[in-house]
């Protein structure tokens, strides 16, 4: 059963798109909310659980039941959604979608969850990323754990790669927008739309997904400043790629989730001064990048979920229309899992009649889940795929933790010329340091560190703790003195490559 808007929601709406020269565009119905409010909560003086309402349109999945409570509490039923991720078959190159599991809730202090798996059987569960120490208790098909701050959480059975669960632990809500306010375009719980399905935000403007919000329209932000999309509702089945962020100043996207867009998740060219935090985004189609950024600065990546069925992160500059340097990003607090290509992914697109640079690039405190990619020259859980006359520097990676993937390698670092994508080779990487990269596990393919010509070279990149299942690479220790570092890895360095060093966390400290 589905009914029309509140006249208030709907004219709300309608006014805030005028000031964006898009009056009566908007449209929207709303589906009955099968809780009372947009959130029900269970309080002590610092302990709150806080679950929403039902997704209308968004399908659920059984293949689990999730419960929550505080310490001593009653559980609270959480629901359980279907997210679609993609399966790349690599002898016909056909992608098979996948059904999977997500489920979401708020909480403050600490909380104890309870998974079950409901087609039975489970032999063991697993709570990733593994970096967070958590081993549930496990009880035949239940598995009990306790989080004591927000966190988004993977629960794998048996470690089955799709039929899983991904538990999206938010903050609780600080005083969200409020309904009626002229600068606030306010989505409550339902399902909502917009005739062409795109919806252009003004500056100086909130859009706000309640609990239980459900949009299937593209959000754009273009030549706007001071702007937010915000809330604990859902982008889904968005037509061209789920956001749009283009020539902006001062805009900020926090506590979204978006499932199923077609193509990329969101699309960022041109902008300054951006933030994107607590983001969590599915995608299973072709081109389902996670965040794609372009000729942007001052843009800060932080708390994100990205399950992409193609770059998770990916930093360029020049394509399209889009023109300018890509300097000034950090990501940081992340985790991310490509299904297809790289979680990190830097260099491809750039300007060969005017080239331009990305610098000042860092990654912070990352748990890359998985990396499956077939193709030998795409692969890399980190990839420097450098082309169209880009020039890379000023890069730092700090405690990134890689665990073990299907398909593909640690570390991709080449300039290059591919014809497919580049119209000309990439200038150069210059001024790496990669601090504290660890990995674990067997599957790693044959790492690549590749310049390409004595003018197009990779040089002044430095590990320091560089850990492979525990063992630390370093040019002065634990190997014979007649091989090379790199061995270790193992990775194939070529002559293009200048002034690469593998330290110790000592031999660091004493530089």
């Amino acid at each position: 059963m589905t009914s029309p808007l509140s006249r208030r929601s709907t004219l709300q709406a309608a006014g805030v798109l005028a000031v964006a020269g898009l009056a009566n565009s908007v449209a929207g119905t709303a589906q009955a909310a099968t809780a009372t409010s947009a959130a029900t909560s269970d309080e002590t003086a610092r302990d709150i659980v806080v679950t929403h309402p039902a997704l209308p349109s968004v399908p659920v999945n059984n293949s689990f039941t999730v419960k929550v409570r505080r310490v001593g509490g009653s559980w609270q039923r959480v629901g359980v959604h279907l997210a679609k991720l993609a399966l790349i078959d690599p002898v016909t190159g056909s992608n098979r979608a996948q059904n999977s599991s997500w489920a979401a809730f708020d909480f403050s202090g600490t909380v104890e969850v309870e998974v079950t798996y409901n087609p039975g059987g489970a032999g063991k569960f697993r709570v990733r990323p593994d970096s967070y120490g958590i081993t549930p208790e496990v009880l035949g098909s239940t598995a009990r754990f306790t989080l004591d701050r927000p966190r988004n959480v993977v629960v794998q059975v048996d470690d089955k790669i799709f039929d899983c669960l991904h538990l999206l632990a938010n903050p609780v809500e600080q005083i969200p927008p409020a309904e009626g306010d002229k600068h606030v375009m306010y989505f409550g719980p339902g399902l909502h739309t917009t005739p062409d399905r795109l919806l252009k935000v003004p500056s100086n403007t909130t859009v706000y997904l309640a609990p239980g919000a459900v949009l299937t329209s593209q959000v754009i932000f273009e030549n706007v400043e001071n702007s937010r999309l915000t809330g604990r509702g859902v982008l889904y089945n968005s037509p061209n790629g789920a956001l749009f962020v283009r020539k902006t100043e001062n805009v900020t996207i926090d506590g979204v989730t978006i499932l199923n867009p077609r193509y990329e998740n969101i699309r960022v060219a041109e902008s300054q001064n951006l933030t994107i935090k607590n983001l969590r985004a599915f995608s299973h189609q072709g081109w389902g990048d996670g965040i794609q950024l372009y000729c942007s600065e001052n843009v800060t990546i932080d708390g994100c979920f990205l399950r992409t069925s193609d770059d998770s992160i990916a930093l360029y500059t020049h394509r399209w229309d889009f023109y300018g340097d890509t300097r000034n990003i950090t990501v940081r607090n992340c985790s991310l899992w490509a299904d297809v290509a790289h979680p990190i992914n830097i260099g491809v697109h750039g300007n060969s009649d005017t080239p331009e640079m990305l610098e000042n690039l860092n990654f912070e405190n990352i748990d890359i889940l998985d990396h499956r990619e077939p193709q030998v020259t795409y692969q890399g859980a980190i990839a420097f795929m450098v082309g169209d006359s880009n020039l890379v520097r000023d890069v730092r990676f700090d405690n990134i933790r890689v665990e073990d993937f299907r398909w593909g390698q640690l570390v991709h670092m080449r300039v290059e010329y591919n014809p497919k994508y580049n119209t000309s080779a990439g200038r150069g990487i210059e001024s790496v340091y990669i601090k504290d990269l660890g990995y674990n596990g067997k599957n790693a393919d044959l790492s690549v560190m590749m310049g390409l010509g004595e003018d197009r070279l990779v040089k002044d990149v430095t590990f320091e703790n560089l850990r492979v299942n525990g063992r630390v690479i370093a040019d002065s220790t634990g190997k014979p003195r007649w091989y090379l570092a790199s061995d270790g890895v193992p990775m194939l360095v070529n002559e293009y490559v200048q002034n690469l060093r593998f330290l110790t966390t000592e031999e660091a400290a004493a530089l």
